[in-house]
């Protein structure tokens, strides 16, 4: 099959590729962490001992940040770890994790995926003989039989087109893709029609 150049054999930018994972990751963070600060910890209403007269510092809480079980002074809050990052700068990270499939010959293109019956055990022994320990499995649009067998593969994900990312690309050694997903892909990338 004859796969577009400007996507497949292009020059695989590793800097590129780093700010796509990092900006995905970053995107996944759930960001709800949470420590208690002076207004919520709670006791401390008394004041500990007398102002004068004890030789210690004067307090004006047991649950300030100096004392133990007091609240924490400069904790996490929850926040978005998320930022945006340009659609051209994902369209060429999406293209060099391609280029770099496609260079070290880890890129398949098979003719359809799908599961008569939706076994997870058939499915995983077909992979097997097509020598992907591990892999990508990507379709132009996803089949429902096809994704209940591999849905409990630990070492396989299965995608439609619209799915694919670069981080999953360059954890799993392989991208298995239908003929008919090779067009939509290259889409993606910002190319075609």
């Amino acid at each position: 099959m004859d796969l577009s150049p400007e996507v497949f054999e292009t020059k695989v930018r590793k800097d590129l590729l780093h700010d796509v994972v990092r900006w995905q990751l970053a995107s996944r963070r759930q960001g709800t962490h949470k420590t208690k600060d002076r207004s919520e910890v709670s006791g401390g209403g008394k004041k500990p001992f007398k102002q004068k007269g004890t030789g210690n510092a004067r307090q004006g809480s047991s649950r300030s940040p100096l004392q133990p079980g007091g609240a924490v002074i400069f904790g996490p809050r929850p926040r978005s770890y998320s930022y945006q990052l340009p659609k051209k700068v994902r369209q060429l990270g999406l293209r060099s994790a391609l280029a770099h499939l496609f260079s070290e010959g880890r890129l398949h293109i098979v003719d359809s995926m799908t599961s008569e019956q939706g076994k997870t055990k058939e499915l995983s022994e077909r992979l097997k003989s097509f020598g992907a320990e591990k892999a990508v499995l990507v379709d132009r649009a996803s089949d429902e039989m096809f994704a209940r067998a591999s849905r409990n593969l630990g070492n396989y994900r299965y995608y439609s087109v619209e799915a694919v990312n670069v981080f999953d690309l360059l954890k799993y050694d392989r991208l298995v893709m239908t003929k008919d997903s090779v067009e939509s892909l290259v889409q993606r990338c910002g190319l075609g029609n």
